[in-house]
């Protein structure tokens, strides 16, 4: 008689349980990492993957932490420009007579463009409150000089005074001091030039490039077409912010609207044009034509930076990407207040800062709130005022016959009405008024 063997039910050992919950634990964290390294890997070459690790993986949309993911150029100063330091209530007093609610937009109502205001008055009565409203505000700096004299210097509680900070677009009034100094020392014979004379590969692409000068891209009349509103990933703001290659984009993404000098466009791709025209008009990298003509003859308290596109091409990012201590930003901004000159020692050209800084009379509508015009990158506004602006809230303001800079950076702007907020602070700081 045969027997019938019973089946032999394989059990699996907990050692053997426990490596297979491993290997799928490793492919688990394996796949995330492998694309995550794949992104970091492209960056330098891809602005989609730049894109994508910038956007999605590290920071939500544009941030000021994107300084440390850009590689950057160093711009060395020399010794430390004379700023006297003498903080006291003048800030304070002046923010007293304000009603900070008419600065606060909080929303548009529905199916109206009319501007709904903060309900309740907002007046500012003690350090306490300023530095509430500083903080609340998404502000990291804020920084008053008064006839030559730092008056006022605050900082967010985790920001430290003495990091590089970046501007976003002040960078473009950076790039157009740039050219005036290499007008001035005759690297750059006009602003009148064609830019074909110094990038004649244009041309190729389209011959009415001889036709828009230097002139038309420092005032944002070049006629080139961009679109602010384009955010796919060949879109003309991911172009000029996650290229890889801005030399070449400048180059090759430009296409041509319409006549140079006929209408006011925002354009990134004007500032980056510039640049290259500098770099080859010199000879030199911006970041160190900048050092050896501004930075340094200015007496910038630290190095400042540039950053690039990428470290296998090297080229700054003119349109966004300049990095300076506050306090620096703020001896920039009091060297248009006197007129080019530090200390006394004429460091930029009188007359050039006197025109790039000149009311055109054309008003722009980027912000109803406040009357402002646009010449040589430098927002103008009236009785004889102007600024650097950049995203999120970068402001350099200045009032030269109120001897009175403005420095404000932050995170973002939450909803407040920069300009006019400064326009009206620059008012209280002078006289005092109710």
């Amino acid at each position: 008689m045969k027997i019938k063997k019973r089946a032999r039910i394989k059990m699996s050992s907990p050692k053997s349980k426990r490596q297979r919950i491993l290997k799928t634990l490793s492919i688990v964290v394996a796949v995330p990492v492998t694309v995550f390294a794949l992104l970091l890997a492209a960056t330098p070459f891809s602005q989609i993957a730049r894109g994508v690790m910038f956007s999605l993986v590290l920071w939500q949309d544009v941030s000021i932490n994107h300084i440390f993911v850009f590689p950057s150029r160093e711009i060395p100063t020399s010794t430390a420009s004379d700023l006297p330091r003498q903080l006291d209530d003048t800030t304070l007093n002046a923010f007293g007579k304000m009603d900070l609610s008419f600065y606060t937009q909080y929303e548009y109502e529905e199916n109206s463009s009319a501007v709904v205001y903060a309900p309740e008055p907002i007046v500012l009565r003690s350090e306490t409150e300023l530095d509430q409203f500083l903080t609340e505000s998404e502000t990291t700096a804020f920084l008053v000089v008064k006839d030559n004299v730092l008056v006022h210097e605050w900082y967010a509680s985790d920001i430290d005074p003495e990091a590089l900070h970046t501007s976003f677009s002040m960078s473009k009034s950076m790039v157009s001091t740039v050219v005036g100094m290499a007008i001035n020392d005759g690297s750059i014979s006009s602003l009148d030039d064609a830019i074909t004379k110094y990038i004649p590969e244009l041309l190729e692409q389209d011959p009415r490039f001889g036709n828009i000068t230097l002139r038309h891209l420092i005032t944002m009349t070049s006629g080139i077409s961009y679109n602010e509103d384009d955010f796919g990933a060949f879109g003309d703001q991911i172009n000029t912010y996650y290229g890889t290659n801005l030399r070449k984009s400048a180059i090759t993404k430009t296409q041509i609207s319409e006549e140079p000098g006929v209408r006011w466009v925002y354009n990134n791709y004007n500032p980056l044009l510039l640049g290259l025209a500098v770099e080859r008009a010199t000879g030199k990298s911006v970041s160190d034509y900048m050092s050896e003509t501004i930075w340094a003859p200015m007496g910038a308290e630290a190095d400042a930076s540039w950053s690039m596109d990428s470290f296998y091409n090297g080229f700054e990012k003119m349109e966004s990407g300049f990095n300076a201590r506050p306090i620096d930003f703020a001896r920039f901004g009091l060297m248009f207040a006197n007129g080019g000159a530090v200390n006394g020692k004429q460091v930029l050209p009188q007359e050039w800062v006197k025109q790039a800084t000149a009311s055109t009379g054309v008003r722009i509508g980027r912000d109803e709130s406040v009357e402002q015009n646009y010449n040589y990158l430098w927002w103008v506004y009236p009785n004889n005022r102007f600024g650097a602006q950049g995203k999120l809230g970068q402001y350099i303001f200045i009032s030269p016959d109120e001897k009175t800079v403005i420095v404000r950076l932050g995170r973002d702007e939450k909803n407040l009405m920069w300009p006019k907020l400064l326009l009206e602070l620059t008012d209280r700081l002078e006289t005092g008024k109710l």
